[in-house]
């Protein structure tokens, strides 16, 4: 499986299939042999559909050795042609008209491709947008999703009726069912290309580059931004602009978001703030953001150097976490005016680093995203305790530091599931888990079906058998619930169209504070209902950014994770947390090195020191590093008060003025007039 690069045994099985079903077709014609033709063409239509419906990495590298989607449809036909001669069909009317029939339908597709390419290459903007006014630019409604959806599939499979219209007639010797069967073939391709026909007129494509990049200027000439979140990445990557979206939200001035890839904005959370994606570089240099006096940046990526260069706005990093790893002392942060931190411990892992960062520019602002979590009672929420595993993702290099997953998860995961006194456990990876590593994924699989045996089992057990029975009413009020809950947000994200593309998505997604509120209402509750569809006591393996991590932190009693900013942002609950010391440094220099660890239970690979963490959640004279968690919380995140969005929403205005101040007097150097 490793080796074929497939997801699972079904895929591997549909791969096989694929490839050994051709030669049993060429065989079947050669025999020829109509019954074995015929199992093993369904074989290969079926096994085909599958590997396309997963999205399997075979199907996707087959066409670079010439067994593309097409070239696999054309084989087929042509051995049924092979199957016809070798039946003793060569002279007869039936085999030329079949020839005929599937050479017209093989000429169809090429204007049927040719249209959905121009489709779509003409209804690309040059720029996306979110919350933003493009009545001056005419965008039509997006073509039909039946349409556009895997079209070359579609177009392709129009030939099963030929197929199945030429074999039965071979099998019955009545040749008319044949002609049906070629005749809906075509009738079917024709009729595709009359429907996509409408949307190849200009009226139904966007206008030209230049008109959508005008109206885009002629909207900042009003707006006037005046502090812009700057981000690019991988759609993996969102939940780093995510973040920070409340916080936007929450400023003073005119803030807006600018993205620099596309495949970001399906990823995008709700938000009214304006939204721009500039792909291109120079569409990006060619944009009025002169009244742009702050740009916040929540990566260090390359593309930042776009928009360094402006020298009329200040230039911030904020990053995407507050950790010990050493992404959070990147050389590369001294190219911005300013660098913030959540409190003191940023501003002295700089310093300690010496990566030219100097101490005036670092500012402590807190991390406004925490307000959501919800302090300890120091007590436990249910009659169990709750434990978060949360791992962080193995890195870009094989430092044993980097993630707890490889050495020491399974062994973490082990000891909670079968610790003395009953623990519920939540496992909850971080998103990029295994995309660089195959050991890290498969340790991650490993894990995810050890808790759902486990869960399984606790599901049967005796012992939860009466809570079970207690809560099956309120269970089902909470999944109602949360189908509920989850038709009106596909409502509300989706405008009741389901089939938009970027531009229609682009004209008619604007700013609606309203439809936000009930936005975030309703996740609320959705994360509220999804914990109540579930026992107190089952184990729970959570993916995806539908369930939030800090809801997870307000869930859980204590948690187990490794050096980020998921320990960090979990200090502000109080709540008792151990950290793996994967690297075996020991623990003094475990906790030398890393701030976030000093009050923490240090855990070595065998996870031995787990009981000391369970100890501290269930008894309260056990926990010895309470007040160790209190001063910590000041130290890395900074005072409650003010609170952290008023700090951040300060530094974001005193920097504004701080580059009002530099155009000013630049301006005056020059003898140009001061305007803002």
């Amino acid at each position: 499986m490793r080796l074929a690069r497939v997801g699972s045994g079904s895929e591997l099985a549909a791969a096989l299939l694929v490839a050994l079903g051709f030669p049993c077709i060429m065989l079947a014609a050669i025999i020829p042999n109509l019954w074995f033709f015929a199992a093993a063409t369904a074989v290969t239509y079926l096994a085909d559909r599958y590997l396309h419906h997963c999205g399997s990495y075979l199907i996707n590298r087959l066409a670079a050795v010439r067994a593309g989607l097409s070239i696999r449809f054309l084989v087929r036909q042509l051995l049924l042609i092979l199957l016809l001669s070798r039946m003793g069909y060569g002279e007869e009317t039936l085999f030329y008209v079949t020839v005929a029939c599937l050479l017209a339908f093989y000429g169809l597709q090429a204007p049927q491709s040719a249209m959905v390419t121009l489709i779509r290459l003409r209804r690309k903007l040059p720029v996306v947008t979110r919350n933003i006014d493009l009545a001056s630019v005419r965008i039509a409604d997006a073509p039909p999703q039946r349409l556009m959806s895997r079209p070359a599939e579609k177009m392709l499979h129009l030939d099963v009726f030929s197929m199945v219209g030429v074999l039965v007639a071979i099998e019955t010797g009545k040749e008319a069912i044949a002609y049906v069967g070629l005749g809906l073939t075509l009738v079917l391709a024709v009729c595709y290309l009359t429907a996509l026909l409408p949307y190849v007129r200009p009226s139904r494509l966007v206008p030209p580059e230049t008109k959508v990049l005008n109206a885009v200027g002629d909207w900042l000439a009003e707006y006037r931004p005046t502090v812009m979140l700057y981000f690019s990445g991988s759609k993996d990557s969102a939940y780093q602009v995510n973040m920070w979206l409340e916080t936007m939200a929450q400023l003073g001035g005119r803030p807006m978001i600018l993205l620099r890839e596309r495949n970001i904005l399906p990823q995008l959370a709700t938000t009214s703030v304006p939204v721009l994606c500039v792909p291109g570089g120079v569409h990006l240099m060619n944009l009025d953001l002169s009244s742009v006096r702050v740009a916040l940046y929540a990566a260090n990526v390359g593309k930042n150097i776009h928009l360094l260069r402006v020298p009329t706005m200040k230039h911030v990093f904020i990053g995407h976490g507050d950790s010990d790893k050493i992404a959070s002392v990147n050389p590369y942060s001294k190219v911005y005016d300013e660098v913030w931190t959540a409190g003191r411990a940023g501003r002295d892992r700089y310093a300690l680093a010496d990566v030219g960062v100097r101490d005036e520019d670092i500012v402590e602002v807190g991390r406004p995203q925490l307000a959501a979590i919800q302090p300890w009672s120091g007590t436990g929420k249910n009659p169990i305790p709750t434990v978060l595993y949360a791992p962080t993702w193995e890195g870009w290099d094989d430092n044993p530091g980097n993630t707890s997953l490889l050495l020491a998860g399974e062994n973490i995961v082990r000891r909670l599931l079968k610790a003395e006194q009953p623990v519920r456990l939540l496992y909850k990876p971080h998103p990029f888990t295994g995309t660089r590593s195959a050991k890290a994924k498969a340790v991650h699989l490993r894990i995810t079906a050890m808790i759902e045996q486990a869960a399984a089992q606790r599901a049967t057990d005796p012992r939860w058998a009466e809570q079970s029975a207690a809560l099956q009413g309120e269970q089902a009020e909470a999944r109602a619930e949360l189908a509920r809950i989850e038709a009106r947000l596909a409502e509300l994200a989706g405008g009741g169209r389901t089939a938009r593309d970027e531009a229609e998505l682009s004209r008619d997604s604007l700013a609606d504070p309203a439809r936000e509120a009930e936005t975030a209402k309703l996740k609320d509750e959705w994360n509220a209902a999804s914990w109540r569809a579930q026992g107190w006591w089952e184990h729970r393996v959570i993916t995806g950014a539908q369930m939030r991590l800090y809801d997870c932190f307000n869930e859980s009693d204590a948690m187990v994770s490794d050096i980020s900013s998921v320990v960090s942002d979990f200090i502000a609950s109080g709540k008792p947390y151990a950290v793996t010391d994967s690297a075996e440094l020991g623990e003094d220099e475990f906790r030398r090195q890393n701030t976030a660890v000093r009050a923490a239970v240090i855990l070595s690979n065998s996870a031995a020191e787990l009981d000391a963490l369970l100890a501290a959640v269930t008894d309260p004279a056990a926990d010895t590093l309470a007040d160790a968690r209190s001063e910590l919380k000041q130290y890395l995140l900074g005072p409650d008060e003010p609170t952290s969005i008023v700090q951040f929403d300060t530094a974001v205005t005193e920097l504004a003025a701080k580059s009002d101040a530099r155009n000013a007097g630049v301006a005056t150097s020059l003898g140009e007039p001061v305007g803002g």
